[in-house]
Formats: structure tokens, C-alpha cells, sequence
């Protein structure tokens, strides 16, 4: 039976059977019978982490190390307010890090990172996600932002609708009004300043 612990760019965490291109982690948020409660996270380093590392298996929401999340990709990960993990995916991390260093002019540890993504992610009010408008002549490749409601990913200049199992075909994003980004204003320094994100084949980058 599928469990609660597909993560969408929205920031939601939902029931969904298809397989996802990205495990990751926010902390033990799930209860012995595997469901999630009102948490969504327990510390504030989001990470997105290899679903295959060194081999190794484990079975799903067991135990009381950590909630396994998944992804359909990296940009989705990215625009739901995760980071590369710095030991599963080190080369991404470090390359996350360095173009971080090229955006801000500091270079950061994890910490630092996490709480910056952490202010730019969740409203601490009612724990929502951040978002604001941008037009997308504004924006670099990457970014995940609402088009009619619905989560698409902003790439050379087209819109790729997301869904759960891949993307679907895309449309000009050219002499479109302002569109509500769902990417943290960090991670789009991020990918501006040079970060090349892992993104699902069927977006047909």
C-alpha cells in the first residue's frame, strides 16, 4: 500500500504509488504505524539524498532514524526547499555550495544553508510555503513555479508541466504575465550562480 511520503514542489507530502527519481529526508516526522502526523519536518537540514547507495536496503518509515521522502527529480526537490545531501550526493553538494559561495560571496557550511532555506521556505505562521512573483524572463532554469494553478518547471524559456510521474509536453513561457514561484529565493541564487540540477528524463532536456 502506497504511504504518505511523496514530496510535490508545493511543499505537500501525499500518497502517491508512482516511484520516485530521489529519496530524501527531513527528520522523523512519522508515527510506528507509518503515517505522518502535523509535522513536516523535525530539524531544518531538508536534504535529497541517491536512492541507491552503496547498495544498501531499507525498509520505508521503520525504526526511528528518519522518514524516507521521495522526489520525481532534483528540481522538485529543490523547489519544495530540500538541498543535495553532502555525503550520499557529496559532488552535488559541493558544487551546490560553490555556487552558493558564487551568489552570495560567503562560502557557507550546512547549517548556515539550512537556515536560510529554512526563513525562505515555510511561513512560520501557519507553516505554509513561501512564495512570491516573478516574471519568468526573470528567473534562471530550475525554477518550479504555478502556471493555472498547477506546479511546471521554467527551462530555456518554455513551461514543462509537472506531474507525479514525469513531465508533460511544455509551452512558451514568452509574454506570459508574473508567474508565483515556488523555488526558495536562495536556491534560485543557487541555480542562477551556476548549479546544474538533476531533472526527469521526460522533460526532454
Amino acid at each position: 500500500m502506497p504511504l504518505q511520503n511523496r514530496v510535490l514542489p508545493t511543499g505537500e507530502i501525499v500518497i502517491d504509488p508512482a516511484r520516485g527519481g530521489l529519496t530524501g529526508n527531513r527528520g522523523i516526522i512519522h508515527r510506528p504505524d507509518k503515517t505522518l502526523g502535523v509535522a513536516r519536518w523535525s530539524h531544518k537540514a531538508w536534504i535529497c539524498c541517491t536512492l541507491d547507495w552503496q547498495g544498501r536496503r531499507r525498509s520505508v518509515m521503520t525504526g526511528r532514524n528518519w522518514t524516507e521522502l521521495f522526489f520525481l527529480d532534483e528540481v522538485t526537490a529543490l523547489a519544495a526547499g530540500h538541498r543535495p545531501c553532502g555525503y550520499c550526493r557529496r559532488q552535488a553538494y559541493l558544487d551546490f555550495v560553490a555556487a552558493w559561495t558564487r551568489g552570495s560571496g560567503t562560502r557557507p557550511k550546512a547549517p548556515m544553508m539550512d537556515k536560510a532555506l529554512h526563513a525562505a521556505r515555510v511561513n512560520g505562521r501557519n507553516r505554509t510555503q513561501i512564495r512570491h512573483q516573478a516574471r519568468a524572463e526573470h528567473l534562471p532554469d530550475g525554477v518550479m513555479a504555478l502556471h493555472d494553478d498547477a506546479p511546471h518547471l521554467l527551462w530555456n524559456g518554455q513551461l514543462i508541466p509537472y506531474t507525479t510521474t514525469g513531465y508533460a509536453p511544455a509551452h512558451s513561457s514568452e509574454a506570459r504575465d508574473s508567474l508565483t514561484v515556488l523555488t526558495p529565493v536562495p536556491t534560485i541564487s543557487v541555480l542562477r550562480h551556476g548549479y546544474a540540477p538533476q531533472v526527469h528524463p521526460s522533460a526532454g532536456l
